[in-house]
């Protein structure tokens, strides 16, 4: 497989040599993948077919696994997703490449826990790839989704659990664009979509955990500038309840509700390990930076979710710009 990919505001070039990688990755990324190759990517990943060890002799230990040399850094079976992995970076981009090397434990995991094999596999193939470079843009990654009607574009910030896929969805059924579900990058201005599918209750697509399955995203946008943040909550309240929201308490939302996120929990040291082998962007993104940044500078509202209920995102923001205009 020769594809390329546009995801976490990257191009990403991919060349797979395992049939069964390759679809894999293309079963998590859709129509987005393009069969093409190209020369102005700025990510490279290949997935090599070879299964014997990177060669690491002269190479110097930093850690467990993991060495280093010039610039370049060889990992074993980072995340515990099986692969073996080699990454450097140049003037021209990062370059990952990839063999299928499982651990005993890695493989019985891969085995009794199919879905969070698929997960994993996707992260460190291809998603924290793109996320880790994209930090050295001045990027970080967050655990929000944003969305636009043509009259909002709110960016949604809250742990994961609380409503926020579905609200997302409820928009997609009526003709809105979003830039991703769950994950994201940002520089505080602009949020830019980590291409993933959608993980809802209620579709016939792959089982994956906490009684989801997987769809695809429609009307997908590479990314979106948000007009306001929405803390997303569970309320006690029969009906929703929108009210502002301290920039501060926003900010503190945004942030916490992304160290929450299990789909990053592996990626904080993913990240260090890349930053400190190669010299290339910082060992931890400035979440909290960026999500102040956007708290000062967007309106912040909080919406307490009560019972579930068919209840659209954007008609509660409406509803609420008319009362404010009103008083």
């Amino acid at each position: 497989m020769r594809a390329l990919l546009h995801t976490a505001g990257e191009q990403l070039a991919i060349e797979c040599d395992l049939p069964w990688v390759a679809d894999l990755i293309e079963e998590s990324a859709g129509a987005e993948l393009v069969k093409e190759g190209s020369t102005s990517a700025s990510i490279r990943i290949r997935i090599e077919s070879d299964r014997q060890p990177f060669d690491v002799r002269g190479w110097a230990p930093f850690t467990r696994g993991a060495w280093h040399r010039e610039g370049r850094i060889v990992m074993e079976d980072p995340c515990t997703a099986g692969f073996d992995m080699l990454a450097s970076c140049d003037d021209d981009g990062a370059r990952f490449t990839f063999r299928w090397r499982p651990t005993p434990r890695s493989r019985a995991a891969g085995l009794a826990l199919r879905s969070r094999f698929h997960l994993l596999a996707r992260a460190v193939l291809v998603q924290y790839p793109a996320m880790w470079w994209a930090g050295t843009r001045g990027r970080a990654p967050l655990h929000a989704s944003a969305f636009s009607t043509g009259a909002v574009t709110p960016l949604l910030a809250g742990p994961g659990g609380v409503g926020k896929s579905t609200l997302l969805l409820r928009e997609l059924a009526e003709g809105a664009t979003a830039v991703g579900d769950n994950l994201c990058v940002a520089d505080g201005t602009t949020v830019w979509g980590l291409v993933e599918p959608l993980r809802i209750e209620g579709v016939s697509g792959r089982r994956m955990p906490h009684g989801r399955r997987e769809a695809p995203l429609p009307l997908r946008a590479r990314e979106q500038i948000p007009d306001r943040i929405v803390v997303v909550r569970r309320g006690s309240s029969e009906r929703p309840v929108v009210r502002s929201c301290d920039p501060d308490a926003a900010a503190r939302w945004l942030t916490a509700g992304t160290y929450m996120a299990g789909e990053l929990r592996r990626f904080w040291g993913f990240a260090a390990a890349l930053s400190l082998g190669t010299g290339a962007a910082q060992p931890h993104q400035p979440v909290g930076l960026i999500a102040s940044t956007f708290a000062r500078r967007l309106p912040c509202i909080e919406v307490m979710l009560g019972p579930p209920s068919g209840v659209r995102l954007s008609e509660l923001l409406r509803s609420e710009e008319d009362a404010w205009t009103r008083t």
